[in-house]
């Protein structure tokens, strides 16, 4: 039968054109399969295939879990099983049994894997060439419509385009050959899926690749994009060759290339933007349209607040907030329009609070605090850490008096680090000394709620890893560990 094996292992890479391995795999499928049928529901059967000598063992396998995941009790086994000593989660155990003899096996079924194996084998050869060559905007024809979702072929592969990646009111039909981006490769049980979008901003980006040659030539680059499907978009362009307009590049003779593009995006109307280094301006120039009066930004905070004329708020904010909405995610700033009455009024509200701020934790006169507002000072920890070479700059402040705010203000911070620290619970001894655990994590547990060890065995491994940071096999370990007294 092992020469049998080979002979048909050969034969069959030969007319198919796949591996080798792929044939045995299939091999080792069928001939596990066929065993499975003496046993009960459930059980794990692997067969294991001597490539060179064609002989074959069949194995009955137990793989180990934990107690959370316990379902299967035919083919999974507790790591408090005796069989379990000295393993590891997701070991597996295995057990030689009897092997049925490969001339018996149904000789359909068998044959029916093996060509299921050999046709996945030829599609996922098709895919792998297909994303070698690195292509990212698709054109294909609709095929078929499946529930809305359009059936794309694309050579000799399908692709999917979904209904929620339809540019909205577009009416696709059977038949149309259509453009689109591919943005993933989904794995399903007959095989790698892939998945197109026409509203991803990676397809506005392909169309301008496609119809200005510069960027292809790596004259214009563009840095980013957002949309708004059907309706409006923007692009951020930038020269890599000073003597090139980007925008006028983008547009082309008399629009030819922004309306080449608009015309397969369904209409949707193009802002071409000129992009910056400089946050600031580049946020400018997104808002466009719009006229920005003044910009504040908040490094922090990642946030800018732009102050607008009354006659221009509505434009800002464009219909619906598309304008600052696509700004904001063509920049990667959180943007905020204020007029000239809301800019001062935040600005006074925040001069407000710093102030008090200072009176409150240095004790300080209202004088004093307002000094320190206007030089720019807007927490404790600036006042204490800031060098102090420019707090001697202060013209109204003496040496001694920085030295005593900065006193003051260090204080201030140690104070309410201890109060903060006296908030957070002692873990119980039963956690701190539980086997596997660190004083560190104890206490970090502690701060998070979770003080004794019947705290922590209730929680699921999910759980524990979203309060703290831990490798998945240690929080395992631990939980395991706090519930081994349930089962004492």
């Amino acid at each position: 039968m092992s020469r049998e094996i080979l002979l048909l292992v050969d034969a069959l890479a030969h007319e198919k054109n796949v591996a080798r391995e792929v044939i045995f795999t299939a091999l080792e499928l069928a001939l596990a399969s066929a065993t499975k049928k003496k046993y009960d529901a459930g059980v794990d059967i692997r067969v294991e295939i001597d490539q060179e000598t064609g002989e074959y063992q069949t194995f009955r396998c137990w793989t180990i879990i934990g107690e959370e995941e316990y379902e299967n009790p035919e083919a999974e086994i507790l790591t408090t099983d005796d069989r379990a000593k000295d393993l590891e989660i997701n070991d597996v155990i295995k057990e030689p049994v009897d092997s049925v003899e490969f001339g018996r096996i149904g000789a359909q079924a068998a044959k029916q894997v093996i060509l299921q194996k050999v046709r996945e084998a030829e599609r996922e050869q098709i895919l792998n060439d297909f994303l070698a060559r690195d292509e990212k905007l698709i054109s294909g024809q609709i095929r078929r419509m499946e529930r809305g979702n359009a059936i794309i072929e694309v050579g000799r592969l399908e692709a999917l385009l979904p209904r929620d990646q339809m540019i909205p009111k577009e009416n696709l039909r059977v038949g149309d050959r259509i453009r689109a981006v591919l943005i993933k490769v989904d794995q399903v049980p007959r095989g790698p899926q892939l998945i197109l979008s026409r509203t991803a901003p990676e397809f506005l980006i392909s169309l301008f690749e496609l119809e200005v040659p510069e960027i292809e030539e790596g004259l214009l680059e563009i840095m980013s994009a957002s949309r708004d499907p059907g309706l409006r978009s923007k692009i951020a362009v930038k020269a890599n060759d000073q003597r090139l307009d980007p925008v006028g590049t983008c547009v082309g003779m008399r629009g030819s290339r922004v309306q080449a593009v608009t015309s397969e995006l369904a209409g949707e109307r193009v802002d071409i933007v000129l992009w910056s280094m400089e946050p600031a301006q580049f946020v400018i120039n997104a808002m466009a349209p719009a006229e920005v009066m003044s910009i504040v930004v908040d490094e922090e905070k990642h946030s800018m607040d732009l102050v607008v004329g009354e006659d221009h708020l509505a434009q800002a904010i464009g219909k619906n907030g598309q304008n600052i909405r696509l700004a904001s995610e063509l920049t990667n700033w959180e943007l905020n329009i204020l007029t000239e009455e809301e800019s001062d009024q935040k600005t006074q509200d925040e001069y407000t609070s710093s102030s008090q701020l200072f009176i409150e934790k240095l004790d300080v006169d209202e004088d004093v605090a307002d000094i320190l507002v206007n030089q720019g000072f807007t927490s404790i920890e600036e006042v204490a850490y800031v060098p102090i070479e420019e707090m001697n700059q202060i013209e109204e402040f003496d040496e001694d008096t920085v030295n005593e705010l900065r006193s003051r203000a260090k204080a201030a911070i140690l104070t309410e680090a201890i109060a903060n620290e006296e908030k957070i619970p002692e873990p119980a001894d039963d956690l701190k000394n539980m086997d596997g655990m660190d004083v560190d994590t104890a206490k970090l547990l502690a701060s998070k709620g979770i003080v004794t060890m019947e705290d922590l065995a209730e929680l699921s491994v999910d759980e524990l890893l979203d309060l703290i940071k831990l490798d998945e096999d240690k929080a395992k370990e631990l939980i395991m560990t706090a519930r081994a007294p349930w089962f004492a």
